[in-house]
């Protein structure tokens, strides 16, 4: 028997919780289906960074001839599983094409807003939710073991402040008085003053009980299989759950979005980019703010009661296995950095797989093709930080309003 809906949102990792959030807060009636649990994907192991200061897409003038010599090192931050996929060649000619200063710009304009407008909606959640997510607002400490990459660094601080964005650059004595586990050679650091760290799980479970007590529902073990259309509309979402017949359908299926999309005749280039994260028992960390191990790329996020070092970007497809390589290169990493690691408790070693978009930014739209469907994916590692006003903006779109943040040149037809 088919089941009518108001609005069904396919996903439920932050985007999809989020957009469930702010749609039952507009009264609309959301149900969510999830082929696992909710925010069970990368919504649960990432680093928990709510960082207004990374405007900077991946794609930039510099990363591609970067890129290519990580491509050819297993564990460096950047690498390319080798492998025939026309998919994976289309994806890394557009990113080519990114890497310019011109289209750089533009997005990182774009991020801008996104991010300061997504930050407004944490500290307002902050407040107002009915639940605790260890959020904290305390900036983000890029520090760097290389005088070079911390000159290049300070350069880019200076660039970001036309933004807005506030930073300090710190000697290694002021660094130590923030973090004194930091190793000897360290050279220095700039704090961003303005980032914020949660725990993702919290912040993802909590939203999904706010929800529901507003109205929404979540079907878990959930998986669509097909589409019906007519009349320029989706139909019927046929599921392992049964069929459903939606008013309006909402696209947030991570790095499955693509996938999907084909099946409606839509053409995503999202690449599936698997990062890993390790997480400790500790306490000694929870006033501790945020590190960014510059060289590395990796990241360690204070979260109440553990650390978690999170980072490397593997484009692998669809693939879940761990690469032990690339996670000893998380591990050795962090104490090239730090002192006092080595004894922490384990209590996970996870990876997930994001959706990266070949330009760095979102899919956020209405489809040109199909009346009734939103898009709302490709956020690549900031589905965390722009999950609020990802969910804001959805809920938005599907009631034919204003948007409260532009968002011109996001749509997926902007690929075509």
């Amino acid at each position: 028997m088919e089941k009518k809906v108001d609005v069904l949102i396919i996903g439920a990792g932050s985007i999809g919780v989020c957009s469930a959030y702010y749609l039952a807060r507009d009264g609309r009636k959301a149900t969510v289906l999830e082929q696992n649990q909710i925010g069970s994907a990368c919504s649960y192991g990432n680093a928990g960074l709510v960082a207004v200061s990374h405007i900077a897409p991946l794609a930039a003038p510099g990363v591609l001839t970067q890129g290519i010599k990580w491509m050819f090192d297993p564990e460096g931050p950047f690498y390319i599983k080798p492998r025939v996929s026309a998919d994976l060649i289309s994806w890394l000619w557009q990113f080519a094409r990114a890497c310019r200063g011109e289209p750089m710009l533009r997005a990182m304009s774009i991020i801008h807003a996104l991010t300061q407008a997504s930050f407004r909606l944490y500290q307002d959640l902050a407040t107002r939710a009915g639940f605790g997510f260890h959020f904290k607002h305390k900036g983000s400490l890029l520090i760097f073991r290389d005088a070079k990459h911390l000159d290049a660094e300070i350069r880019e601080a200076e660039t970001l402040k036309s933004y807005g964005i506030s930073s300090k650059v710190l000697s290694t004595t002021d660094l130590r008085q923030i973090e004194p586990k930091l190793r000897s050679h360290i050279v220095g650091g700039v704090h961003y003053l303005d980032d914020a760290h949660l725990n993702p799980t919290e912040f993802v479970g909590g939203l999904a009980r706010d929800a529901q007590a507003l109205g929404a529902s979540f079907l878990t073990s959930t998986e669509v299989l097909n589409f019906e259309t007519s009349n320029g509309n989706i139909s019927t979402v046929q599921t392992t759950r049964g069929d459903f017949r939606p008013t309006e359908v909402v696209l947030t299926a991570g790095p499955w979005s693509q996938s999907l999309a084909k099946r409606l005749s839509l053409v995503l280039p999202i690449q599936p980019a698997k990062g890993y994260s390790i997480s400790f028992r500790s306490n000694s960390f929870d006033e501790s703010i945020p590190l960014r191990f510059g060289e590395a790329r990796v990241i360690a996020t204070p979260m109440g009661g553990m650390v978690r070092f999170a980072g490397t970007l593997e484009l692998a497809g669809l693939d879940f296995s761990i690469n032990e390589r690339r996670l000893r290169a998380i591990q050795s990493s962090v104490g090239e950095y730090m002192t006092g690691v080595e004894n922490l408790e384990l209590l996970e070693i996870w990876r997930g797989l994001r959706p990266l978009t070949p330009d760095g930014l979102p899919i956020i739209g209405r489809s040109r093709r199909w009346k009734n469907l939103t898009i709302a994916t490709g956020h690549g590692m900031q589905g965390i930080a722009l999950g609020p006003i990802t969910g804001k903006l959805v809920a938005e779109l599907t009631a034919g309003s204003a948007c409260s943040v532009p968002i011109d040149g996001l749509g997926e037809d902007r690929f075509q």
